[in-house]
């Protein structure tokens, strides 16, 4: 293949590429054609994209990108997978895939969150802590924590004391009547 022609796959790629910080790089080399057609529609569903590129014209088109980690130390060609909300449940749905027996071939080869490059453990490790929407609600349950507690508090006192007042004044009402 001529410089010009890798030069325009690469831009292409680049162009897929654009605005991606996260990625996570697997190996679907050597999977039949209905176990690839599988993934790709579980991670369509998902809104993750999934593209094949050869390392060395993935490499040319990250390069001086927060990818550009992400195709060192690979060999051939390597399936470059993005999307979701954050990284983390992309490596969650990642991990997913890993752990189902009709895919046994597939393998995690690591991955890029920030531009800091992760190993495939470090992708599974990554897939086990809180996405941003349980991080938010964990923080949304400290902050409101104190409040209900304190609201709690006052409340229960204050309802004691208006059912202690409410029995006066029933007693005081029946000793009028009498």
């Amino acid at each position: 293949m001529s410089k010009y022609v890798k030069n325009l796959i690469a831009g292409e790629i680049r162009n897929r590429l654009k605005g991606v910080d996260d990625a996570i790089v697997a190996n679907v080399i050597g999977m039949n054609s209905d176990a690839t057609y599988k993934i790709r529609k579980l991670l369509r569903e998902k809104g993750i994209q999934m593209l094949v590129v050869k390392r060395s014209l993935g490499g040319r088109a990250a390069a001086d990108t927060r990818l550009q980690s992400l195709f060192e130390d690979q060999d051939g060609s390597v399936a470059v997978i993005w999307g979701c909300e954050d990284f983390v449940s992309l490596a969650k749905q990642i991990a997913a895939i890993v752990k189902m027996p009709e895919f046994k071939t597939f393998e995690l080869k690591g991955g890029v969150m920030d531009g800091e490059a992760f190993s495939a453990e470090k992708v599974l490790e990554v897939s086990k802590w809180p996405n941003r929407q349980e991080q938010i609600s964990l923080l949304v349950g400290q902050i409101l924590s104190p409040g209900a507690t304190l609201s709690g508090q006052l409340l229960g006192s204050g309802a004691k004391l208006a059912g202690q007042i409410k029995k006066l004044v029933e007693n005081m009402e029946e000793g009028a009547e009498q």
